[in-house]
């Protein structure tokens, strides 16, 4: 499947943060912006918060121990939905939910299958079958949601370079992203879903995704960038695959205009559209994964809506073909 979008590739203080609420309705295209005043927790806790709120589907973006702007927003906008407190302060029974904030991940074999040599021009990459992680710390970190800094503070004197099968790694006890188990797919109409509705609000770079009233998951994202907007408007997924394939074509990413000079790029988790396209009915424009999840919410993309692959796989699995997205 060639896609034909692209990417550029201890003491608790409180601190005000801007929060957009939940849009009522389609029709809306901005909301206004109200002020919530969250604690900063100490890394342990923030981790363990990370973890829970991963795990239910509200992505506080990649796991640092950091009380970051995506994790402010993942845990006042869990809140919301369960109509709880919306002030930020957690409740214990949020961190009973992560009762043991750490694991240990073990190389193995198989886990070199994902990672190997990665060219830096398209043109080379266009020779490749597939498109792997280059280290097997961007393996671990990408399978624990994390950041790789946070992967390599947890395991202090460890000799990345020379990392092999039966290594042990302290990791996040977050459920892990298992790229081994993606299979080759594309989304079918799901009748279970299909009252379902995708808000992307760009200003607060969230993606958002309601059954009815009822707010099932929100995930980060980066939305297009100033010169390439993602394009505003009422919309409907129409396909989606895993493992899809990237016509890169400058042309088409950079003018809206279709060339001969481009590149098919093969699947892979460093693919620029990551590890699954979701197509929206306008040429081009998808919601897809990211060959580097680190930047998801800062560096800027082509239109698209882009998200880190370990939640680009969850929402794959949370929509269905036909459903509308929102964008505004």
């Amino acid at each position: 499947m060639s896609i034909l979008c692209g990417i550029a590739i201890g003491a608790q203080r409180r601190i005000a943060v801007p929060i957009g609420p939940i849009p009522p309705a389609p029709k809306q295209k901005a909301t206004p912006t109200i002020m919530i005043a969250l604690p900063n927790y100490d890394e342990l806790t923030a981790t363990r918060l990370q973890i829970f709120l991963d795990n239910s589907d509200f992505g506080p973006g990649k796991i640092d121990g950091k009380m970051g702007e995506f994790f402010r927003k993942a845990l006042v906008s869990y809140k919301h939905a369960h109509a709880t407190r919306e002030t930020g302060f957690i409740d214990q029974w949020m961190l009973d939910q992560v009762p043991v904030t750490f694991t240990t991940y073990t190389i193995k074999g198989d886990d070199l299958a994902y990672v190997g040599d990665l060219p830096s021009s398209h043109e080379e990459q266009a020779r490749k079958k597939f498109l792997p992680y280059t280290s097997l710390l961007e393996f671990v970190a990408e399978r624990y949601h994390s950041a790789e800094a946070y992967i390599q503070k947890l395991n202090p004197g460890t000799d990345w370079e020379h990392l092999e099968p039966g290594d042990e790694l302290k990791v996040p006890n977050v459920l892990p992203f298992e790229i081994e188990n993606i299979k080759e797919m594309k989304l079918v109409p799901n009748k279970a879903f299909a009252a379902r509705k995708i808000y992307v609000d760009t200003k607060e770079r969230l993606l958002e995704v309601f059954d009815n009233n009822q707010l099932v998951c929100v995930f980060p994202i980066t939305p297009g960038s100033t010169a390439l907007p993602a394009p505003v408007g009422t919309w409907k997924i129409v396909g989606a695959a895993t493992w899809p394939w990237f016509r890169y074509d400058e042309g088409m990413l950079n003018y809206g205009v279709r060339t001969e000079n481009y590149f098919n790029l093969p699947p892979g988790p460093n693919n620029l559209v990551g590890v699954v396209w979701m197509g929206l009915d306008r040429p081009g424009i998808g919601m897809h994964g990211t060959n580097n999840p680190e930047t998801i919410g800062r560096a800027a993309s082509h239109g698209c809506i882009r998200l880190a692959n370990w939640d680009a796989i969850r929402v794959k699995d949370l929509v269905s073909v036909g459903n509308t997205v929102i964008i505004f």
